[in-house]
């Protein structure tokens, strides 16, 4: 009996637009202004995934599957080690949700358990960001101390990779 495949229930595609993506959904923070869902002309924006944005695909009660996502602005910032990406990051187009799914059996009102057993990187985009907004573009708390955009590259690698064996250490 060998091991089966895990079936990928949301790919994306790097070289294309987030928006442009089945599957990818924009979610509004409190606050930032959303578009109306009758205007087609711009990608819908949510608060939250609700019951009116159409299921991305069906998962089985129990089944495990890969969900693919991208950053949270889509896409904008690139790994170019420049904080111009970040200073000029277009902040209505960002906090990008992957779904919704179905899951068969479950009922509206009934509470899911969700359990994340891996996140890893793509292995052709192997690195993720942090960074600072500058001032002039939304900043943050401490836009008074740190009032220019700063970006840090992260090479990153899959949890397996860090899972600590109990004999060796680390």
């Amino acid at each position: 009996m060998g091991l089966n495949e895990i079936r990928t229930a949301l790919k994306v595609d790097l070289k294309k637009p987030a928006a442009e993506q089945p599957g990818l959904h924009v979610s509004r923070p409190c606050g930032i202004q959303t578009a109306s869902l009758a205007d087609s002309s711009r990608s819908p924006a949510y608060a939250k995934l609700i019951s009116t944005v159409p299921f991305n695909g069906t998962v089985k009660n129990g089944e495990v599957v890969k969900i693919e996502c991208v950053d949270w602005t889509g896409g904008q910032i690139g790994n170019n080690d420049s904080a111009d990406d970040v200073k000029n990051v277009d902040l209505t187009k960002v906090h990008y949700l992957s779904g919704p799914f179905e899951v068969e059996t479950a009922e509206p009102g009934d509470v899911l358990i969700v359990e994340i057993q891996d996140v890893q990187p793509f292995q052709e985009q192997p690195w993720g960001f942090t960074g600072v907004f500058d001032k002039s573009n939304g900043g943050g708390f401490l836009d008074d101390i740190y009032p220019h955009a700063y970006v840090g590259g992260l090479l990153l690698q899959p949890i397996h990779e860090h899972i600590i064996d109990n004999k060796k250490g680390i």
